[in-house]
């Protein structure tokens, strides 16, 4: 595994010759060794149409390739990490979470109404995480970055999980997601007005939540 946990908010990566690996700007918090970072404009490996889908979704993240020898720490905003191993599967996450990720996994962008149709479009708007979010395959590990930490539930078929959009960290595996409304404890308690949405997950994987509803 590249990532190593400090503690909660810091991870240390080993950057091997020949390998890279991507970061968002400004996460670098010290190194040692030989070690680059370069700006990367087209966003990892998505290339031309990741960069243009995310321009159209205004969620363009600017990241960095980190290249050389030798470890990097990295962190952001004091925002809690969880680090995710990917072992051939797809992560579904949204970009401004992502602090840093194996140059070896593919990455790419979706359109959310490609999981769920329309609701995946009402999902992007009622969230404001938007139409498009970005995806990560392959075998590597995944830096991802919440408010007040992170638990991963498991998703199979007899038992899918009902998540609050604004807790949804990212999710990996045979998932589908649609929205859906249901009277919120907000609502019970008199603090919200209204319906109040949940995201269903189904099929087989994980989910990550938040212990927070704040956004990045």
């Amino acid at each position: 595994m590249p990532f190593r946990e400090i503690n909660s908010k810091m991870v240390e990566a080993t950057v091997n010759p020949g390998q890279k690996m991507f970061s968002q700007r400004g996460a670098m918090l010290a190194y040692k060794g030989e070690v680059s970072f370069t700006p990367n404009i087209q966003g990892g490996q998505g290339g031309l149409m990741s960069m243009i889908g995310r321009r159209v979704a205004n969620e363009a993240t600017p990241l960095m390739t980190v290249e050389g020898s030798g470890t990097v720490m990295f962190g952001h905003g004091g925002h809690h990490i969880q680090v995710i191993n990917l072992q051939g599967d797809t992560l579904y996450v949204e970009a401004d979470r992502l602090l840093a990720f194996d140059g070896t996994l593919q990455q790419g962008t979706m359109f959310m109404g490609s999981q769920g149709g329309v609701m995946g479009m009402v999902r992007g708007q009622v969230t404001g995480q938007g139409l498009f979010t970005t995806t990560l395959k392959g075998h590597g590990a995944v830096a991802v970055m919440a408010h007040g930490g992170v638990i991963e539930l498991p998703i199979t078929p007899q038992r899918p999980v009902h998540v609050d959009p604004q807790a949804y960290v990212a999710h990996h595996g045979d998932v589908r997601n649609k929205l859906s409304t249901a009277l919120g404890w907000r609502d019970m308690v008199g603090r919200g007005s209204g319906e109040a949405f949940q995201l269903e997950l189904s099929g087989q994987g994980a989910v990550y939540v938040q212990a927070s509803e704040e956004k990045l």
